[in-house]
């Protein structure tokens, strides 16, 4: 599978999403979860910013995935 570099930020930003909507949680609440401010989960879903690893170990434990699950694009 070849990862399209460029759009990178936006297709990480909708598996976040996708993660979050199926766990039935708020974008707040998932900030929350994570430490991370609203708006930025807000940008990092939308794919107007692409996080720090560190950022996305946060989000990955506040979604209970394990890290390499934010990175398993099938089917987006």
């Amino acid at each position: 599978m070849t990862i399209d570099v460029d759009n990178l930020p936006k297709i990480f930003g909708k598996k976040i999403k996708i993660e979050r909507i199926k766990q039935e949680i708020s974008q707040e609440k998932l900030a929350e979860l994570a430490g991370l401010h609203r708006t930025t989960m807000g940008l990092i879903e939308k794919g107007k910013c692409f996080p720090e690893l560190d950022t996305v170990a946060k989000i990955a434990n506040g979604l209970n995935l394990e890290l390499n699950e934010l990175f398993d694009f099938t089917g987006i």
